[in-house]
């Protein structure tokens, strides 16, 4: 009896003890990660609520530990167990760099760190140091660094000092072969059939298996639960994810509207130069023209008396590069995470610069950000931009950095001036894009600092937008000492917005609500809007380029710009949204009403933005069940269409 009793056992004792010491731990770190990260973002939660937010996370923890018992009890011997011991360590290490730089990423973000985002910076690790060294205390780096010399040599070391308290337990506290009765068990078993240790084992880890396939759904959660599936579920159920989307892109139709378009002058042509002025992360709530008990940009509030202004406008991605695409070619850019407009090649339409310097127009782009940031110079040069210049090539004598990306914006001006100097004899097209309100909003003393708001990165972030405000004003009286602002369109726009927890997101890359979609857009023409105009929109910025071509007076041949000019905006028209990373929300807005789509990891949401303009109610359980399929399979053609309109990452 007793020999039969051992035979059923699944491990023996110092197995145990040394699997338990690399399985308990990491689960409790695991586990802890993920409450802390609640109990900071959602205090007031209720247990059952607590409760679906964690259930992935359970089913996760419980599957990985079941899948590696039933490995250990199957691998009892030789080379299959020294495997299986390389790689529980080696996953137990991916799982604690996981969990940890994912709770990290959210406490900065406000959003799930999924597959999409860990790929494109493993491959351009470049691209996240700033941002990584900008957000990350150092007490993250810390508790990484002391879970992972546990996870190495802990386990080993703790075993060997609970078996020589036990002398029972035996003298060596290795976990190699099994106990010599049940070596005497598996001798005595035909090679071909099971043990019953083995069937058991077999059984377990498939258990584990199962629980393991499950956490990748989570618990309908609610819009408020950004994070309920657990961080290495969400890698692979995001991975799936857009094999499918991918998948769905390689059968959708590519557009190509402006493939062979040209601009043909006409009876109206007027050659005249235009600027670009670009707000980086400006969201249309926090400057003065939108939002008059805000003193941020007051010179750009009395511009705006003489201008046209948008009273709704949009991005179309939530990050700079998508968006400056929209803006240089008048289409949306491609949701996917990596930007690929930025490879050769990697815009088929021709943009703004070039149809502008085929009629003769010279181009300029100046940046306050470095120039290695997202292969900028090969995505101006697909824009068509024949000068490009950045901060590296600038006088940085005075001059203050903003942020990890760059300088104070005014750094530009001198270059500007020297350019212009040289070139405005023909008609040009400068782009200024700064990049002072960027995170992390480092304090810039040139103007003073003013008192925004209590909250001390809100403030920082309000006290640098009104530092561009005299950044545009330093613009534009630039080129009235040129002698250029008479014949000059100036066109200051917001590339995207940015949140500081309103939908308890941070920044604006996952920011799919309206602080990361509405911007403010400023139409100033010396020669037209004399006391201001407003139109109501809703505008894109994909309708930028086309505006500009109706301003000059070009008459667009051979193709035809999606968007449409300021001047014919309909107000119930359909427009579409996404976010970067890919695969974390989207959005579809036909006139007031708005629906987001989170690629099913939390519940959908509508508003009626008429009458809930911040987006505090939820009304999805309003919608019917059609209208709703109706919203997500629209949103998910558009997805595809503007994927496959691309080429797509290694392609090329």
């Amino acid at each position: 009896m007793r020999a039969r009793d051992r035979s059923i056992s699944l491990l023996d004792r110092r197995d145990w003890v040394y699997l338990l010491s690399v399985l308990i731990p990491l689960v409790a770190y695991d586990l802890a990660l993920k409450i802390i990260g609640l109990a900071s973002e959602y205090p007031g939660s209720e247990v059952w609520d607590t409760l679906h937010l964690l259930r992935s996370e359970l089913l996760f923890d419980a599957g990985y530990v079941l899948v590696w018992i039933g490995l250990f009890a199957v691998a009892r011997r030789g080379i299959p167990r020294r495997v299986v011991l390389v790689l529980l360590h080696a996953s137990a290490i991916l799982v604690v760099v996981i969990a940890t730089v994912a709770y990290q990423y959210f406490r900065s973000t406000g959003t799930v760190l999924d597959y999409n985002i860990v790929a494109y910076y493993l491959a351009k690790p470049g691209e996240a140091q700033g941002a990584v060294s900008s957000d990350a205390p150092m007490g993250a780096w810390v508790l990484l660094s002391a879970a992972l010399l546990y996870a190495l040599p802990g386990p080993l070391l703790l075993t060997r000092a609970l078996l020589s308290i036990g002398a029972s337990w035996g003298s060596t506290g290795h976990p190699t072969e099994a106990g010599g009765e049940e070596a005497a068990q598996r001798r005595r078993t035909p090679r071909h059939a099971l043990t019953r240790q083995e069937f058991l084992a077999v059984g377990v880890g498939a258990a584990g298996v199962f629980l393991l396939k499950e956490s990748l759904s989570p618990e309908e959660a609610g819009a408020e639960a950004p994070f309920s599936r657990a961080p290495v579920s969400n890698l692979v159920a995001t991975e799936l994810e857009q094999a499918r989307l991918e998948e769905a892109a390689k059968n959708a139709r590519a557009r190509h509207p402006l493939a062979n378009a040209r601009l043909k002058p006409t009876a109206r042509t007027r050659r005249r130069h235009v600027a670009l002025i670009h707000l980086e992360s400006t969201r249309e709530r926090s400057v003065t023209p939108y939002a008059g008990d805000i003193g941020t940009m007051p010179y750009l509030a009395a511009l705006a008396k003489d201008s046209l202004l948008i009273e709704r406008a949009y991005t179309t991605i939530t990050h700079t590069s998508q968006a400056i695409t929209s803006v240089n070619s008048g289409l949306y850019p491609s949701p996917a995470t990596d930007i690929v407009e930025a490879e050769p090649g990697g815009i088929p339409d021709r943009c703004l610069a070039e149809l502008l310097g085929g009629q003769g127009y010279k181009s300029a782009w100046f940046q306050s950000a470095k120039q290695t940031f997202e292969n900028r110079p090969q995505l101006v040069a697909n824009f068509g931009y024949q000068h490009f210049q950045a901060y590296e090539s600038m006088n940085l004598r005075g001059f203050q950095r903003s942020n990890y990306l760059g300088y104070e914006d005014d750094i530009m001006l001198e270059s500007s001036r020297a350019w212009l100097e040289e070139n405005a004899s023909s008609p040009t097209l400068v782009m200024y894009l700064g990049v002072t309100p960027h995170d992390n909003y480092l304090p810039i003393a040139r103007y003073g600092r003013k008192k925004f708001s209590s909250r001390v990165m809100l403030d920082r972030y309000l006290n640098n937008v009104y530092y561009d405000d005299f950044w545009v004003k330093n613009i534009i009286e630039q080129y009235k000492r040129l002698g250029l602002y008479e014949d000059t369109i100036f066109i200051v726009y917001g590339d995207h917005g940015e949140a500081f927890g309103e939908h308890g997101v941070y920044h604006h890359d996952g920011v799919i609500w309206e602080e990361g979609l509405r911007i403010p857009l400023i139409v100033h023409d010396p020669q037209r809007f004399d006391g201001g105009e407003r139109l109501p929109g809703p505008a894109h910025l994909l309708d930028l380029a086309p505006t500009i071509v109706d301003m000059l007076g070009y008459e667009l041949v051979d193709g035809e710009y999606p968007g449409r000019t300021l001047f014919s905006l309909s107000e119930d028209r359909t427009l579409f949204f996404g976010c970067r990373p890919d695969l974390l929300s989207a959005a579809r807005i036909e006139g007031q009403q708005k629906y987001i789509y989170h690629f099913g990891n939390q519940q959908e949401e509508y508003y009626d933005l008429k009458k809930d303009p911040l987006e505090k109610n939820n009304l999805i359980g309003k919608v019917g069940r059609r209208e709703l399929d109706r919203f997500r399979s629209e949103l998910l053609a558009w997805h595809a269409e503007a994927t496959a309109s691309y080429p797509q990452s290694g392609s090329s």
